[in-house]
């Protein structure tokens, strides 16, 4: 399949559709069971990402992956030739993490969180599943009732913080560091002091307030220009890369079209 790419923000969801659409066909043409159904949509998405981080991550690259959850992106990385710091506190996560990567040299598990400064932090544990886990209070407080389940955040545990300049100090200097940390995204970049090459965070239009604060930081770091992508997309909309006013001003005007309250995706940054 080819991906077709556009400037304007909303003709993503016509490539969105016209993939489904495709995805769909060949599961009707090859009879696949649910199952399979799920495998072959995974197998695809892992391709995408593959193509997608290949553009700047090469073999050899040291790569942060903060908030690994249970190592999906790090398996990616790891794809691609990286040697990858997955950093992951939560119990569940971990134990997936071992399982998949305690063979493999290039991986290195941290079972902490990462935030503004070392110590320990009250980890809310979502019972819909791991993926919406937080140490912010405020995105609990104020994540949209009315979507994955609502605020069902049913245990707190209590785990251990290290930073990011900690990381780079002992492992050195990542080309890449992803971050998906649910609303925590400033205070991990509060305790990061030196530019990496590429960084990227998670956004949500209804929290953009922390997109904006994730987005002052780095722009204290040093010189930093910005991209983004839609969803899960693995296409960077702008052709360009832009100062934070006209990546500001592409997000408004998409959510606007889209209408869409619940618009999200991925900011990217490059330090130049």
């Amino acid at each position: 399949m080819i991906l077709k790419y556009n400037k304007d923000p909303v003709f993503v969801l016509d490539e969105v559709s016209r993939i489904t659409n495709e995805i769909v066909s060949r599961i009707v043409k090859h009879k696949f069971t649910i199952p399979a159904m799920a495998k072959t949509f995974d197998v695809y998405h892992k391709k995408r990402m593959l193509d997608f981080y290949s553009n700047f991550v090469k073999k050899g690259d040291l790569c942060f992956d903060i908030g690994a959850n249970i190592g999906k992106f790090t398996e990616v990385l790891l794809e691609l030739g990286a040697k990858v710091v997955c950093v992951e506190p939560q119990e569940t996560c971990l134990q997936q993490l071992h399982k998949s990567f305690d063979n493999n040299k290039n991986a290195i598990i941290i079972p902490y969180a990462i935030g503004e400064s070392e110590g320990e932090g009250e980890l809310a544990i979502h019972e819909g599943g791991s993926g919406i886990s937080t140490l912010s209070a405020k995105y609990k407080n104020t994540y949209p009732s009315d979507q994955l389940g609502g605020r069902k955040w049913t245990k707190m545990k209590r785990v251990p913080i290290t930073t990011l300049d900690r990381l780079v100090l002992q492992f050195g200097l990542p080309k890449y560091c992803k971050i998906d940390v649910e609303g925590y995204e400033t205070q991990v970049l509060k305790g990061l002091s030196k530019p990496i090459k590429f960084t990227s965070f998670e956004f949500h239009k209804w929290f953009f307030e922390e997109a904006r604060n994730c987005i002052n930081r780095l722009s204290q770091i040093g010189n930093a220009e910005f991209n983004y992508v839609f969803g899960e997309s693995m296409r960077f909309l702008l052709p360009e890369w832009v100062s934070p006013e006209e990546l500001y001003k592409k997000i408004d005007i998409a959510t606007y079209i889209l209408d869409d309250k619940f618009y999200w995706g991925d900011i990217y940054a490059r330090f130049v």
